[in-house]
């Protein structure tokens, strides 16, 4: 498996639980409780927690303790975050999904050939089709023709599902996207659910409410509040290996 496998995927809420046990740990010695855990991050049940706690476990961030209660010990912390940041965000920064310059265009001046090409960061998969945990770590860069973007900065996903192949997306190909926290009824965007979950679909506004809407007839139209939903980019191209 490649480096930037399940294993190094984070959601935000994944994140801040991570660091929350983290400072914790660090302050006090022992791990926060499940209530302590479910209010830090605003959750309305504890199993949302233990959902998070088992997604850290699976992928190597933490380790609970058998036979002992709140015994939860942190194996690692994300390579790419350094720890006055990291505890910044576990107290309540939300991070971009682009961290850097990494998807920024480059003006003239930086690059003497106006047709070299523009590294973009991979952040990870995701889901056309059941949406899947929001994805916020940069695995890969990959180079775009500067003619493919837009002013503003960018990001890529890899495709996973079938649920977009009528608009022309199909499971395997790497999705470019602008990132942006505003989308028009029509647009396809990375949508992120209850902060949790992440999937590319194709955005409709039904009165107060938001659809996120299928290209393939097998998947049905979900309807959200418009509280639940957070559009992370739009899409503006598409990179397919044959």
């Amino acid at each position: 498996m490649p480096p930037w496998g399940p294993i190094a995927m984070l959601t935000r809420k994944q994140f801040e639980l991570l660091m929350f046990i983290h400072e914790r740990l660090k302050e006090a010695g022992i791990p926060p409780s499940f209530d302590e855990m479910k209010d830090a991050l605003d959750l309305r049940s504890k199993s949302g927690i233990h959902r998070l706690i088992k997604a850290l476990e699976e992928r190597g961030f933490i380790k609970r303790l058998p036979n002992r209660a709140r015994a939860i010990e942190v194996l690692r912390l994300p390579e790419s975050v350094q720890p006055s940041l990291a505890a910044n965000r576990a107290r309540g920064f939300s991070p971009n999904v682009i961290e850097g310059n990494l998807g920024r265009m480059r003006a003239p001046a930086e690059s003497a050939n106006s047709n070299e090409p523009v590294l973009v960061p991979v952040m990870g998969r995701i889901a056309a089709g059941t949406p899947i945990e929001a994805i916020q770590t940069h695995s890969h860069n990959i180079g775009v023709p500067p003619d493919m973007l837009t002013p503003g900065e960018h990001f890529a996903l890899e495709v996973r599902g079938d649920s977009m192949i009528d608009a022309g997306i199909l499971d395997g190909d790497t999705v470019l996207l602008r990132k942006s926290d505003t989308a028009d009824s029509g647009d396809i965007v990375v949508a992120l659910i209850d902060d949790e979950e992440a999937t590319l679909k194709r955005l409709r506004r039904k009165g107060a409410s938001i659809a996120l809407e299928a290209a393939n007839a097998a998947y049905e139209t979900r309807i959200f509040g418009p509280d639940r939903i957070r559009i992370q980019g739009r899409l503006i191209g598409l990179l397919r290996r044959y």
